[in-house]
């Protein structure tokens, strides 16, 4: 592992431990020759799951993608980065273990729109405008009537 710091092509680790995910290794190195400290992550090299688009079209799964669209809903919102690697790391996993090569991304859309109901209803509302693509106000005002529904019933619960 290389040195951020000096390029240096030794290090030592000096402590490793499973991240929050379960799937995830942390480790804290040494570099050698600086002594510089910085962590790394290793994970299983998964099989490539490809997502068939709404057109049609193929792309490489990318956790990535995901997080940053969540990232963009969520924006001045009170949802931390661990919550939304959290419910990534929860789709991901999900996804894999359909044991199929190709997923619709209707399938990882609705995956990330039951985190996000479960989460923050502002955030679930501002992900579904993007992803739902409303034609009208009235099919976001629906969308409305259905989250007020089930607060209701989470609060009378």
């Amino acid at each position: 592992m290389r040195c951020p710091k000096c390029g240096g092509s030794k290090s030592s680790v000096i402590d490793s431990r499973q991240a929050e995910d379960g799937n995830t290794i942390r480790r804290r190195r040494e570099c050698d020759e600086c002594q510089y400290r910085f962590t790394t992550y290793e994970r299983v090299e998964e099989r490539t799951l490809v997502v068939v688009k709404k057109d049609g079209t193929r792309e490489q799964f990318s956790r990535d993608k995901i997080f940053n669209g969540i990232i963009r809903s969520a924006q001045k919102r009170p949802v931390s980065s661990d919550e939304i690697e959290a419910i990534v790391s929860r789709i991901e996993q999900k996804v894999r273990s359909s044991n199929e090569n190709e997923i619709a991304s209707e399938y990882i859309g609705g995956l990330v729109m039951e985190e996000l109901a479960e989460l923050d209803e502002i955030t679930y509302v501002r992900f579904a405008s993007v992803y739902r693509s409303f034609k009208d106000v009235s099919e976001l005002e629906s969308l409305l009537k259905q989250i007020t529904k089930s607060a209701k019933k989470k609060k009378e619960q």
